[in-house]
């Protein structure tokens, strides 16, 4: 292994799919050692019940130039948890990066529905895989990660703090989920901000990712028939680029500079100088509020 991540280890929990899978391949990329959880093994399949794994993960990670270890985990089982952090550490000298990506709802919202009319079950459950996961893993794998200075923590979410602030997202259940993850890393931030780690809260653009391309019914690599339905998609990214803006900031000797705050990958982008896989640099976050949101037609000209 080489890179800038060389010697360095990193747990990516919920890393079957998505931008968990983008970011684990990534920090591989860099030359890291990935521990990839989550549900859905090749021996079982989550209640997603989709073909990725985190096995294809792990093994994405090694052919990087990584070595990826797959560890089947569910974080709402909170001996799961620990038996995994003790695995991690006695295999090795610490936790370098601690990525939070557990979601798992995605079969849980409905669009536009008041909470009052929401399934209250499903509408529960889903803040339990998107929050308690999360905290869940957080009390558990922090004392590892504090062993030694420098350590980061990555809060995924979908959208910036001050996207959030000001629009509603979805659903009551859904943006409040999306809410927490920001929060969590502010809350993070402090705690361990004087003990020499950072934490942040990063979110993709519209991620291109095993999900959204099948409900376009297009492939990686004829994602652009989708604007045809949804000219705006034009802005989409890679799950890769959200996963190169964890390395960026995984490498970043002065990455402290961003303790507590709320990031994304293509403002990131700008700061680190990294591209999506077709070179480009999508900031969709910059798109939707100048854009999209304000009925513009569709025209990424400047902003990627």
């Amino acid at each position: 292994m080489s890179g800038p991540l060389e010697g360095k280890v990193a747990l990516v929990a919920g890393a079957t799919r998505g931008a968990g899978r983008g970011i684990a391949v990534e920090l591989g990329a860099a030359g890291a050692t990935v521990y990839v959880t989550g549900r859905s093994t090749r021996a079982h399949r989550s209640e997603y019940d989709r073909p990725e794994t985190i096995e294809d993960t792990a093994d994405l990670v090694t052919a990087a130039g990584g070595r990826g270890i797959a560890v089947p985990t569910d974080h709402l089982d909170r001996s799961a948890v620990r038996d995994l952090v003790d695995r991690i550490a006695g295999e090795q000298d610490g936790l370098d990066v601690l990525v939070n990506d557990i979601w798992g709802g995605e079969k849980l919202f409905a669009w536009d529905t008041p909470v009052w009319e929401h399934d209250l079950d499903n509408g529960l459950r889903l803040l339990r895989l998107a929050v308690e996961t999360h905290a869940v893993t957080s009390h558990h794998a922090l004392p590892l990660l504090l062993r030694r200075p420098g350590g980061l923590v990555v809060e995924v979410t979908d959208g910036t703090a001050d996207y959030n602030r000001d629009t509603y997202r979805v659903n009551f259940f859904y943006d409040l989920a999306k809410a927490s993850a920001l929060r969590m890393a502010f809350a993070l931030g402090h705690e361990l901000g004087p003990r020499g780690a950072t934490a942040v809260a990063l979110t993709p653009g519209w991620m291109r990712s095993e999900i959204m391309l099948e409900a376009y019914g297009v492939r990686e690599d004829n994602w652009r028939d989708a604007l045809r339905r949804e000219p705006h998609f034009a802005i989409s990214e890679t799950p890769r680029f959200t996963g190169r803006a964890v390395a960026a900031l995984a490498a970043d000797p002065d990455v402290a500079r961003f303790n507590g705050q709320s990031l994304s990958s293509g403002g990131l982008a700008q700061v680190y100088g990294y591209t999506d896989l077709d070179g480009s640099r999508p900031d969709a976050w910059r798109y939707l509020v100048e854009v999209q949101d304000t009925g513009k037609p569709a025209d990424v000209t400047g902003y990627r």
